[in-house]
């Protein structure tokens, strides 16, 4: 059974629903480039959605009796965690994309307490995670301030002016290395790395944050490509002067100018391994280093995109699916129980469901979706 906090299950559903559908409607309409010659997003995010509807609301009713999920929202609140925004954004609307793929062919198994128990799980971590009072960043104006002012400190203490065109020009091609490979590595999807701010300073700068996660071997399979990556995780401070930034709840920056690099002024670069899931110390990268990371991120991205194009279609979605389907294990990490759960995919869709999905090819076209609404309430 699935505990509700609320005994009105329908409503508690619907006022979840109702919410996310709104504002996913609107970010869903300006994604870009969801598809991709290489891989077969849709369907893999289609498969992920459908295992996350069968199985997340008993997950997460286990992850939260191991630890309340307001707990694990507050150990969310430091560089290196994947309890971040775009984690938590994702595990309520992967599940409510499945819900709407599969909600009218098997209404027997859209049951509204499922329903609200993993969103209601979704908003006590959410809360606590930002500690603002907003859920969201799309709430607080596009502003996400998980790290405090403690952790901004460590971070700008070791910030070096950039001063030289040449400096800010090796900085750039460091950032867009590391970002075109986490995207890869995370099967064409951006959540390897995460955003926040903008963390204003005294002189009117801004503070960029960017975490880049888990770079080397991890619970990806096709990651021992990465063997030989000198750090896990690194976080990057960037600041910024003369620079209008949003964060969104996808962990993007939205900038004004679009070129916001062009107006780094300081940098610093960080890791927190080893990667324990709940303590994490920052410790500074010297930037000498930055040639060498290059130099393993090009190797192992080399590597990887030679296997992934070897990989049949199901091998590629279920990759990608087990990207999307685990979302919700930084939240098992952090309460000690990932290992105690199941995170084969595909699993429950195994079958006429899987053979439906696999074959769905989207496109990278945005616009306008509608009147309707984005997710659909319960009756």
């Amino acid at each position: 059974m699935t505990p509700l906090a609320d005994p009105g299950a329908v409503a508690e559903a619907n006022r979840l629903v109702t919410y996310h559908g709104a504002i996913s409607k609107v970010m869903t309409a300006e994604r870009t480039s969801l598809e991709s010659g290489l891989i077969p997003v849709t369907a893999y995010i289609l498969v992920s959605g459908a295992e996350c509807f069968f199985r997340h609301p008993e997950m997460a009713v286990a992850i939260d009796a191991a630890m309340p999920a307001e707990e694990i929202g507050r150990a969310g609140r430091y560089p290196g965690s994947r309890v971040n925004a775009v984690h938590l954004w994702s595990i309520a609307n992967i599940y409510l994309t499945g819900r709407k793929v599969l909600g009218m062919m098997m209404p027997e198994r859209d049951d509204p307490a499922r329903t609200a128990s993993l969103l209601q799980f979704w908003e006590r971590a959410a809360l606590a995670y930002r500690g603002d009072g907003h859920a969201q960043a799309w709430d607080a104006g596009l502003e996400l301030h998980p790290y405090d002012d403690g952790v901004v400190a460590t971070l700008l203490d070791a910030v070096v002016a950039v001063e030289s065109a040449a400096d800010r020009a090796a900085l750039k091609r460091f950032n867009a290395t590391v970002m075109n490979y986490l995207f890869l590595l995370y099967f064409d999807t951006r959540v390897g790395t995460g955003d926040s701010g903008p963390y204003r300073l005294p002189d009117g700068r801004v503070l960029l944050v960017r975490d880049f996660y888990r770079l080397g071997p991890s619970d990806f399979w096709w990651s021992d490509v990465a063997e030989g990556m000198p750090y896990g995780n690194l976080t990057a401070a960037m600041v910024l002067d003369g620079v209008d930034l949003r964060v969104n709840d996808w962990g993007t920056s939205l900038t004004t100018p679009e070129d916001y690099l062009d107006h780094l002024v300081g940098f610093g670069l960080f890791t927190t391994d080893p990667g324990d899931p709940v303590s994490r110390t920052l410790r500074p990268v010297d930037l000498s280093e930055t040639d060498a990371i290059v130099a393993a991120v090009r190797a192992a991205q080399s590597t990887l995109y030679r296997r992934i194009a070897a990989m049949d279609r199901d091998e590629k979605i279920r990759c990608g699916a087990y990207v999307y389907f685990s979302f919700l294990r930084p939240f098992a990490e952090v309460a000690g129980i990932a290992g105690e759960l199941d995170w084969t995919v595909p699993r429950d869709s195994v079958g006429p469901i899987y053979d439906m999905l696999r074959g769905i090819d989207g496109t990278n076209t945005g616009g306008a979706l509608g009147e309707e609404p984005y997710y659909l309430p319960y009756a």
